[in-house]
């Protein structure tokens, strides 16, 4: 299928727009991402409708904490990814070629209707990079919402802002895996830039409901003040947006010691002193709690999967009455 977002020149070459990297391409060549190639001078998308991964997760999973807590969501992805992190925890879907089946866009609003029953609100398209599977997903997702289905996307936030802009008005809610807040780690690490991360981070809070996640690496991107520094530029969007702090372990080209736990709870409370809602993954047995603002009263438990939300009543806390906006229900 031919891409979107891309730009004729001479001597059948072509420049992709779709992300930051701008892969100008000759015939035959690959971008970054592996999945949009230059076939006699038009780019076209290698991984359209090609479904590596499905499956039925806990919300919680994505991870959203404050989107439909309690709730399943159908999960799709596919292969490629725009950025090149050597500590990518999903590698043999975003740095390989897995096994894939075709699954057009009827199909997957098939399997969708199928899982509601279950507790399914809708789509979560994950597992690797989603903007490299943008025309597939650009097609899927009025599909999705027309049938009152959520779409969810978990990315890098690694976009350009015009079709971020034209996916954003389809989009429920973004979990965006915000590497590092210093540019130094994305240029040495993830072959990209921090600027663009956050530009889209500011571009989708300001339109849909937005969650963070970052991996904390040893001595890579625990320091508190870059954690202080994170949760501040945050704070300043909003300081209800859930930050999710996960906990690192080997994977792909990294072999470092997984974080230690006291880093990841220093980690936490140097967040909080910003945030009103952070949160540690990658830790089992960990119980994430969310308490509501107004009386402290707990609206939420979890213990991995495991999620109680008692506390919660028609919008409402049960024990003081007040809204909890920050939740979406």
């Amino acid at each position: 299928m031919e891409a979107q977002f891309y730009e004729k020149r001479e001597n059948r070459r072509v420049k992709c727009l779709l992300c930051p990297h701008h892969c100008s391409l000759h015939e035959g060549q690959e971008g970054l991402c592996r999945v949009r190639v230059n076939r006699e001078g038009e780019l076209i998308s290698l991984n359209y409708g090609e479904v590596a991964s499905l499956a039925l997760d806990p919300i919680e999973k994505k991870p959203l904490f404050h989107f439909h807590p309690g709730k399943l969501i159908l999960s799709a992805g596919t292969f490629g990814c725009n950025l090149a992190c050597a500590f990518c925890q999903n590698y043999s879907l975003a740095h390989e070629i897995p096994p894939t089946s075709y699954l057009d866009t009827a199909a997957l609003l098939d399997i969708a209707r199928q899982a509601e029953p279950e507790g399914s609100v809708g789509v979560a398209f994950t597992y690797n990079e989603p903007s490299v599977w943008y025309e597939y997903i650009r097609a899927a997702a009025p599909k999705l919402k027309e049938r009152g289905f959520k779409v969810v996307l978990v990315s890098n936030g690694y976009i350009d802002p015009r079709p971020l802009e034209e996916m954003l008005p389809w989009v429920d809610a973004v979990n965006i895996d915000l590497k590092a807040f210093n540019d130094e780690f994305y240029r040495r690490h993830c072959r990209g830039r921090l600027a663009a991360v956050l530009e889209t981070v500011e571009k989708a809070a300001a339109a849909t409901h937005v969650e963070i996640t970052t991996l904390l690496i040893p001595e890579e991107n625990d320091d508190s003040t870059e954690i202080s520094n994170l949760a501040h530029w945050l704070a300043a969007i909003n300081p209800d947006m859930p930050l999710h702090l996960s906990r690192y372990h080997p994977a792909y080209k990294f072999n470092q010691a997984p974080t230690p736990l006291h880093t990841l709870q220093a980690a936490r409370e140097t967040a909080r002193e910003h945030l009103n809602f952070v949160y540690l993954g990658n830790i089992p047995g960990e119980q994430n709690l969310t308490l509501c603002l107004n009386c402290g009263g707990m609206l939420i438990s979890r213990t991995v999967y495991d999620v109680n939300t008692e506390g919660l009543k028609d919008g409402c806390c049960r024990y003081c009455g007040s809204r909890v906006d920050y939740i979406v229900i």
